[in-house]
């Protein structure tokens, strides 16, 4: 899918939560709280290609030229996902997870060295440095991001 980020953020969310009152934080590209997931992006990134991928174990590394690469754990009320974006709100995905649960997701990215620059949203306005792409994946986006999901501990295996 294609997405919009607005205001340098676009997340994956559990559409039962309401996603407000997660600050940027200029230490990390993802952003977490219970139910929902950012990726903070340059300015200049105003189209990026989402692939979501779902898998009942950890997957194996995926060794592209990949920009960056950070995995986060959260919970998942529903496992009913969407793209959220803080100017178009909630759009639907292609993929529901099987259950509620705690997942590990895996978000690595890279961008369109033809698109640039490309300043840094973490640690200062630096600009970044961007390794070739792959342009099979950005297909003419400024950034391609690949996220895959895998369930963890369940809740009633946590306590």
């Amino acid at each position: 899918m294609v997405v919009s980020p607005s205001y340098r953020l676009f997340g994956l969310m559990d559409t039962s939560i309401e996603p407000y009152g997660l600050d940027p934080d200029d230490t990390h590209w993802l952003l977490s709280v219970p139910g929902l997931v950012y990726l903070q992006v340059p300015s200049a990134v105003i189209k990026s290609a989402v692939r979501l991928e779902s898998w009942s174990s950890k997957p194996p590394e995926n060794y592209s030229n990949w920009f960056g690469q950070e995995e986060v754990e959260v919970e998942l009320p529903t496992g009913d996902l969407g793209i959220h974006t803080i100017d178009r709100g909630v759009q639907e995905v292609p993929l529901s997870l099987p259950s509620a649960g705690l997942y590990k997701m895996r978000w690595q990215w890279m961008f369109n060295g033809d698109r640039g620059p490309f300043l840094s949203p973490i640690g200062g306005a630096r600009v970044l440095s961007v390794p070739p792409g792959q342009e099979r994946e950005l297909k003419g986006k400024d950034q391609y991001c690949l996220v895959q999901i895998w369930r963890t501990l369940g809740y009633s295996e946590r306590e």
